[in-house]
């Protein structure tokens, strides 16, 4: 497989180029870099599906404390709800630990171009549609692939027909026959 080892060996130059590229930007970084990737963390909504884990941390410690202590639930449902709220602030450390590491991914420029594009309409209209277009591309790559398999085995089989006139299909054709006489 040829082919095969080629790719692997694409891919393996391209880990090696990032992790240099990744190590390289690794210093320490200027507010108005770590601004630009908050800017770009907040367009693009890095960091939105992380919103509810309080909310869902609080109802599991909810849901828990009330099976152990069920005449407690009132209290429980009082407190669990207060310290909650009180966590709600060190959401801004998960904010400040997202742009940290996008700052040392991502030059200042770059991060201001993302911003740029996913704060106008183009780049929210790709956000807002992302999910539905990521799963209709793989609905298309799916019924390529299968073409592309059909037509790689026709192809093949033909040109084996031509080296050796009995083919693979001709002997499980006859295998076919064997086993229903």
């Amino acid at each position: 497989m040829k082919i095969t080892k080629w790719i692997k060996g694409g891919v393996l130059a391209i880990a090696v180029t990032g992790a240099t590229m990744t190590a390289s930007m690794a210093q320490e970084v200027t507010e108005s870099h770590l601004e630009a990737a908050r800017k770009a963390i907040t367009a693009i909504e890095a960091t939105a599906r992380f919103d509810e884990i309080l909310p869902n941390v609080a109802l599991r410690i909810t849901s828990q404390m009330i099976g152990n202590n069920p005449d407690l639930e009132t209290q429980i449902n009082e407190i669990v709800d207060t310290e909650t709220l009180a966590l709600v602030s060190r959401r801004a450390d998960l904010e400040k630990e997202a742009a940290l590491v996008y700052a040392k991914s991502i030059s200042e420029a770059d991060l201001n171009a993302i911003a740029a594009f996913y704060s106008s309409d183009a780049g929210k209209a790709l956000l807002n549609n992302g999910a539905i277009l990521a799963r209709e591309v793989q609905q298309a790559a799916a019924v390529w692939q299968r073409g592309i398999e059909r037509d790689l085995l026709e192809n093949v089989n033909e040109k084996l027909k031509e080296v050796a006139p009995r083919s693979v299909d001709d002997k499980t054709d006859d295998a076919a026959e064997t086993k229903t006489e």
